[in-house]
């Protein structure tokens, strides 16, 4: 015999399962559409984390050791821009005129949004235009250009993981999840 209160239960887990998926689809259209949409997706997602956080914040990390707000941001930056060289894509970046480490010393906020917003644009520029199938060089190992473009999203997805759990840590909610 069925229990009311289980099917009550279930009802109610199914409408807001419902609810739940109508919000994500009008949030985030792109998810699960593909490479070039979910990177539209994790470059929206990292550029309204980025200008929700105060600019007094960029110099804020969890210890000593580990990695400031702005020293994520410009991680990836530098990331993505390294990532697309190996992949063969001409970046159109000479990162030596950003001085010595600059993962360090670029902390002002608009310059690291800036840049960024730069490197997001470079690798959707360059995954449209790349051979994919190239053969190429990475981490002296033989991989297919495809394979890095990859490793470039994954990349900017677990630093956004770690850029969402500062953000919480500093009393700042994602946008996207108001």
């Amino acid at each position: 015999m069925i229990n009311r209160r289980s099917v009550l239960a279930c009802l109610v887990i199914a409408l807001a399962a419902g609810g739940l998926v109508q919000r994500m689809r009008a949030q985030a259209p792109e998810m699960a559409q593909g490479y070039a949409p979910e990177l539209v997706l994790v470059s929206r997602q990292l550029l309204q984390l980025a200008e929700a956080t105060p600019a007094e914040k960029f110099g804020w990390r969890p210890a000593a050791g580990v990695r400031s707000i702005s020293e994520v941001y410009m991680h990836l930056a530098l990331g993505n821009y390294y990532l697309l060289e190996r992949t063969g894509a001409k970046t159109g970046v000479d990162l030596a005129k950003l001085g010595k480490d600059p993962e360090k010393s670029i902390t002002q906020k608009a310059e690291v949004i800036r840049l960024l917003r730069e490197s997001l644009d470079a690798v959707a520029s360059g995954y449209k235009t790349a051979d994919r199938q190239k053969q190429v060089q990475i981490f002296n190992r033989g991989a297919v250009a495809d394979g890095v473009f990859l490793r470039i999203l994954l990349h900017n997805n677990e630093h956004m993981g770690q850029s969402i759990a500062y953000a919480r840590m500093n009393g700042i909610a994602p946008p996207w999840s108001q």
